[in-house]
């Protein structure tokens, strides 16, 4: 009857001949160390996509700073929601009523509770560009409460961070940014915070990094 010490003294037997013989009996590594890590989800380009997508990706190359990589990359893979996404995101990005300072500085707020390597790198440029002040989206980066910041840049950061902490909002908050945003405003920044979540969930199932070369926004996520 065979049992588990012999089955273990088995083992051993063929590991101590094994070593008289010189050879080393161990399992095969999955990869080779340090080896980069391959996509889950391997990079689109115009050519291999589905016919029928191309046209939306070559949309979408016009306006991405990331091309079709990033979240592209993975919900090409979905074509239907990509498009339909890519309209939201044209709304959310190019027509919303909110300001583009704040809009970009919710994004960034998304970017920064997901450590989302991609939206930082793609939205940072864009914030400061739209007025956004360096030192708010920088104490952002760190973490900090930004010093300085403009009353409705407060109205932005305490209602994105309240929403994704406490998944809801006191009276006295909603009061004062309907006052101080107003109603379709105020909708659109819940919007493209919401709508930047996906996107934040997208580039983390898929693992998408900034494009290859340039360094990564948060040293503490190498990935």
């Amino acid at each position: 009857m065979v049992t588990h010490r012999s089955i273990v003294n088995f083992i051993a037997s063929l590991l101590r001949l094994g070593a008289a013989l010189g050879l080393a009996i161990a399992p095969e590594p999955a990869q080779a160390q340090g080896a980069p890590k391959p996509k889950r989800f391997p990079q689109l380009t115009l050519e291999t996509l589905d016919p029928q997508a191309r046209p939306l990706a070559e949309e979408i190359v016009k306006i991405s700073s990331v091309g079709i990589a990033g979240p592209y990359n993975v919900m090409l893979r979905s074509p239907v929601f990509a498009e339909r996404m890519k309209h939201l995101l044209d709304y959310l990005r190019f027509n919303s009523s909110l300001p583009a300072r704040l809009n970009e500085f919710a994004i960034l707020i998304q970017g920064r509770q997901w450590t989302s390597q991609v939206e930082w790198y793609a939205h940072y440029p864009i914030a400061l560009k739209a007025g956004l002040p360096a030192s708010v989206a920088d104490d952002l980066k760190a973490n900090i409460r930004p010093r300085g910041m403009q009353a409705d840049e407060e109205v932005v950061y305490d209602v994105c961070m309240t929403m994704a902490a406490k998944h809801e909002i006191s009276d006295e908050l909603f009061h004062k940014a309907k006052a101080t945003l107003g109603e379709q405003q105020f909708v659109d920044l819940v919007a493209v915070s919401g709508t930047y979540v996906t996107v934040a969930m997208l580039l983390s199932l898929g693992e998408e990094t900034p494009p290859a070369g340039k360094p990564l926004p948060f040293p503490e996520k190498s990935r």
